[in-house]
């Protein structure tokens, strides 16, 4: 098996003040992974790190074939159809072919609507199904199952499970049973001490 993900040591922080220190993990190839923690214990703040969208305040993130984030945002442009949100995405990761990302995350009736015009759960549908057509081996995912329906949770569990037997890799942060057979991390033992960090401030947290 290979290693998807390589956590050392990892501290990281909001607002300029440490949230979560000495984390450490690895996350091999054809295994998912949840965060659990309390909300506010920097869940999100963690996913951001790893996924380069702020810096660590020491430690380090190995993802040697790199990954695919999905936020609480959705990242859909309102004016695009469903078939032109996911024909964009395709084409800056370098794959073509998004028939399979419609199907698996029941877009097909949806794929000429506007983004916009779409509800809630479909959104988050479309917003899952980009991970779809990166061709990331490794997903890391904040709260994915906001907004969907139980029949959507379902459908997405499915999604994750081929994902991972085809030697992918998840790393979730959710407060629900995503139906998956996966590892835990409680994040709760790794609470840093209250400091600030002078000369450190962050636009995210």
């Amino acid at each position: 098996m290979t290693d998807l993900l390589t956590v050392r040591d990892l501290t990281v922080s909001r607002g300029g003040i440490a949230v979560l220190e000495g984390v450490g993990f690895t996350l091999a190839s054809g295994a998912a992974l949840i965060l659990r923690g309390p909300n506010g214990i920097g869940k999100t703040t963690l996913l951001r790190t790893i996924a380069g969208l702020q810096p660590p305040v020491s430690g380090a993130v190995s993802a040697p074939g790199g990954l695919a984030y999905a936020a609480h945002a959705d990242g859909l442009k309102g004016a695009l159809t469903v078939r032109e949100n996911l024909t964009f995405w395709a084409r800056l990761h370098g794959t073509a072919d998004i028939a399979p990302a419609l199907t698996r995350m029941n877009l097909e009736a949806l794929a000429d609507r506007l983004a916009a015009t779409l509800s809630a759960g479909q959104k988050r549908r479309l917003g899952l199904a980009r991970l779809l057509v990166t061709g990331a081996a490794l997903w890391v995912m904040d709260e994915p199952t906001v907004s969907l329906d139980a029949e959507s949770v379902a459908l997405f569990g499915q999604v994750v499970r081929d994902h991972l037997a085809g030697g992918g890799g998840a790393l979730i942060a959710t407060h629900i049973d995503p139906g998956l057979t996966a590892g835990t991390l409680e994040l709760s033992p790794f609470r840093a001490r209250v400091r600030r960090l002078d000369g450190f401030d962050e636009a995210f947290g």
